[in-house]
Order: structure tokens, then sequence, then C-alpha cells
């Protein structure tokens, strides 16, 4: 055999799938054993909350100008910038309780 010259490095040939990160709080498939049968015991759960309650406070404005498309909340518990951090981007349902029932609403 010749030596055509110096080598050069080729790149690894796939053969399995990289393995894919994990998420927080998803378990790896090896960590994973089969469990013995249990019998489920039915207990009541506390229904957890999936919002968090607030008010509006009005439109961010200046003094002569009114953003209508950006709405100023004030959020329950929510004190400083770094707790606010977390509902930064999320939607809100504008929710309120009228005196009496019109039509069926």
């Amino acid at each position: 055999l010749k030596a055509r010259g110096p080598l050069r490095p080729t790149a690894p040939r796939r053969t399995q799938r990289p393995a894919r990160p994990t998420m927080a709080g998803e378990k790896k498939a090896e960590a994973v054993k089969p469990k013995a049968k249990q019998v489920k015991k039915s207990r009541a759960k506390a229904p957890s909350r999936l919002y968090s309650k607030g008010t509006i406070l009005g439109y961010k404005r200046s003094k002569s100008n009114c953003y209508a498309t950006c709405t100023l909340i004030q959020i329950d518990g929510v004190r400083t910038k770094e707790d606010a951090e977390w509902y930064f981007g999320k939607r809100i349902a504008y929710i309120y309780r009228a005196k009496k029932e019109i039509k069926g609403t």
C-alpha cells in the first residue's frame, strides 16, 4: 500500500442517536426500574390553583401618551422585579362577577 499523504481526521460515524438531554424533573430511561405491582390508594388531593389573583392598574403611559396595548397589573404576592420576571409574557384572563345573570351569561 502506498501512502497518499497526511491523514485527515474523519468525522465519526453515527451508529446510534446521541442521548437526548433530560429536562428538569425527568428521569433517565436507564434509571427507571420496573416496580412491583402496588395497590393504588385513592386519596383525595387538594385542588391546586393554576392562576394568581391580581389587580389591573391601568395602561402604560407618560404625561401625554397612553399605550393601550401594554396593561399594568399588580399581582398579589409579587413585590420585586425578580419575583415578577416569571410572569413576563404570560397571558392573563380578565374575570369578574356581575350582580345578576343576563341572558344566560
